[in-house]
């Protein structure tokens, strides 16, 4: 499921539930090609992973927290271009690891959502923070990775310290969203797994009463529901 495409989710209902599709007002989105094309400075030279340019441009007094029209600074620029040698000369020159483009994403979560293992190790190593609140939705980055089934993201942002228990303003935890807003498949299921065997809370209810349990098995996700039993869920 493709994250800037929009999110689906599943209302809890005094009958049972019902799945609805949904598109947010606004969502995480890269530079797109004619953004792209008017970068200048440290925006054109993180894109490409240009070190010299970055090298010349930081040294000549650059702003290494400049923003484009849309929020980003070269930061966000590096991560979403998988830039990870600009990341690390941004990140020495002091850039803010933790900066939010407009629409509320940190470099962590713009990694977590795209799967980019690597580059969100190399952000983590810098210092960067897996415990930010970011989105429009009051989230973490973990919560997008769990939503997304992103396993291996999880487990990193897990030991990174992010908060498990997290709730977001669709009251939701990553545990709820692994089950609610996954396909059941090996990932999710993965993702799961590895929230429970952290510790995440399994009692923690939706903002209709509806446990991660009574949310799995309303999906017939059998595996899942089996991780959770055997956890102690109810």
């Amino acid at each position: 499921m493709n994250w800037s495409a929009g999110r689906r989710w599943v209302v809890a209902l005094a009958g049972g539930l019902l799945a609805v599709a949904a598109a947010p007002a606004s969502s995480q989105v890269a530079p797109d090609a004619a953004q792209v094309a008017r970068y200048r400075g440290l925006h054109a030279a993180a894109q490409v992973g240009d070190l010299a340019g970055l090298d010349a441009l930081l040294a000549a007094g650059a702003e290494v927290n400049a923003r484009d029209v849309h929020g980003r600074t070269p930061m966000h620029v590096a991560t979403f271009a998988s830039q990870r040698e600009a990341i690390r000369r941004l990140a020495a020159a002091g850039a803010d690891l933790g900066a939010l483009e407009n629409d509320r994403y940190d470099a962590v979560t713009i990694a977590a959502v795209a799967d980019d293992e690597e580059t969100l190790r190399v952000l983590l190593s810098l210092g960067a923070s897996a415990r930010l609140v970011t989105s429009r939705y009051d989230g973490t980055a973990l919560i997008a990775a769990a939503h997304l089934g992103h396993d291996g993201v999880v487990r990193q942002l897990i030991k990174a310290g992010a908060p498990l228990d997290h709730v977001n303003n669709l009251h939701w935890t990553a545990l709820i969203e692994s089950i609610v807003l996954g396909n059941g498949g090996t990932r999710h299921v993965a993702t799961l797994q590895a929230l429970v065997s952290a510790g995440a809370n399994t009692q923690l209810a939706d903002r209709h009463g509806q446990t991660p349990l009574a949310l799995a098995r309303s999906r017939d996700f059998a595996p899942m529901v089996l991780i959770l039993t055997q956890a102690g869920a109810r």
